[in-house]
């Protein structure tokens, strides 16, 4: 019986949780508080990288 293979894994850097909001102390006229969206800069916010197999297969 065949078995599947991920193409994909979650990403070391950040677990799998590519983006954060950031307070950043602040509050805007309406009361709500400024954020700050940041990215993973290792997966790009995507929370998944390549398998290494497939990164030395290209290379």
């Amino acid at each position: 019986m065949p078995q599947h293979t991920r193409t994909t894994r979650v990403c070391r850097s950040c677990d799998g949780f590519a983006a954060a909001a950031i307070t950043t102390g602040t509050r805007h006229r309406d009361g709500t508080r400024v954020t700050l969206h940041v990215a993973c800069p290792a997966c790009k916010g995507s929370g998944r990288q390549p398998a290494a197999a497939l990164i030395r297969a290209r290379g």
